[in-house]
This record gives C-alpha cells, structure tokens and sequence, in this order.
C-alpha cells in the first residue's frame, strides 16, 4: 500500500480520541496542533508505512504532533542531513516529540556528535534540551564511540547544567546519568562531575549533580557495572 500525507493525516484524525488529546496535558505536552493518539499506536502505524524518508519531511512540514512523531519513525537515518536536523530541532516545542527524534533517529545519524555541542549553546529551551537528549540517546546506542569521547562531553553537561529552565536541566541530568552508567570508568569520573554539580550553590547545577550521585552511587548500578 502506498502511504501520503494526506493519507496519514487521515488515519491519525479517524484514530485519534479526545481522551487521548485531553491527557496530553497532564504530562506538559501541547495539544493544540495534536489530534490525541497512544504512542503504541503510531509506533504500530509508522511500522506498517515502513522506512520512506520523503514521506517523513512532508509529515514533519504539516506541524501537527502526531505526523511529526511519525515521521520520526519512518525517516531514514542514513539520508537525514545536517541541515534537516537543523530545522527539526528549531521546531521542537516540547519534550516529548524533542526525545522521540533524539532517541529514535538523530542519534543514529553521522551528524549526531557534531550537534551536540552545537545545539548546547542554543537560546531555545528545547532546542538545547536536544543536545543532552541527542547525548544521552547516543550512550546507549552508539556502541563503538570510546569513553574518551564521552569524558569530553562532560564539559558540555557541566556547563548545560547551569541553566535552570526545567527542561534543559532534566535532559542534563538525564545524559549524565546515562553516560555514568555505560562503563566502571565513565561512572568514575561522571560520579566526580556530578559530586562537583552537587557542591555548586546554584540551584540548578546542585539539582542534577545530586540527582544523578543518587543513581551512579546506587548499590544496584555499582552491582552492574
């Protein structure tokens, strides 16, 4: 079968609910430009469509929330350019779709690494939540980076961790976390960084780093590890 855009936008308005819609809210997710459907649900859709990398730049231009996560799942990481992922991240405008395309495509793309400093320094809250995102998705799918690639990027969440906007800094504690748990030695000097985080008398900064300490130190990630 043969998948539009209008086709799409189509099956998501017929299998959407209100319900659906309504709960957005509850978790910080704007439903004006979303029709309301289980993440189950368009993860089971975008598997039927299969990989068609046009379809997905079509899906992403219609602005609406669910396309866009679509699109996410059936773009090809291979073809997404640097520019494309460019204009992805300037539209992200909550955390959800944000952590769906970091997770699910961006971080296996070859652009991956070079956006994460990039979109640190971004003034959008979740356009720089992108970064951390990006670098937390690429701790656990990016299985022949070295730790020497992820010591360096501890200077980027050090300094990301100063910014005190709930969604930036959630993302910084979240990719400290994950690096701090890909290996003894990531964990050692991840558990150093966040110890530091943890002494600054800024809120935010203090917030991650004894955070993130309360898992690295845990019996059960030491046990992992």
């Amino acid at each position: 079968m043969t998948h539009s855009s209008d086709s799409v936008l189509a099956w998501l308005r017929e299998n959407a609910s209100e319900e659906a819609r309504a709960g957005m809210q509850r978790y910080a997710i704007p439903n004006d430009r979303a029709f309301g459907l289980a993440m189950r649900d368009m993860k089971k859709y975008a598997k039927e469509i299969g990989k068609d990398h046009d379809l997905a730049l079509t899906l992403w231009e219609s602005g609406w929330y669910e396309a866009r996560t679509v699109a996410v799942f059936i773009a090809e990481p291979s073809a997404m350019t640097s520019a494309q992922m460019d204009a992805w991240a300037a539209d992200f405008d909550n955390w959800a779709i944000c952590d769906t395309a970091c997770f699910h495509l961006f971080d296996r793309t070859r652009h991956a690494w070079g956006k994460v400093p990039k979109w640190a320094r971004a003034r959008s809250e979740f356009k720089k939540r992108a970064a951390f995102a990006l670098l937390w998705g690429l701790s656990f799918h990016d299985k022949e980076a070295d730790d020497e690639r992820f010591v360096e990027a501890l200077a980027w969440i050090e300094q990301g961790a100063q910014d005190d906007r709930l969604y930036v800094k959630k993302s910084v504690d979240m990719a400290l976390r994950a690096i701090g748990k890909r290996s003894r030695t990531l964990n050692t000097v991840a558990r150093n960084v966040a110890a530091r985080l943890a002494a600054d008398p800024a809120r935010a900064p203090s917030w991650v780093g004894r955070h993130a300490l309360r898992e690295l130190e845990s019996v059960r990630v030491q046990e992992r590890l």
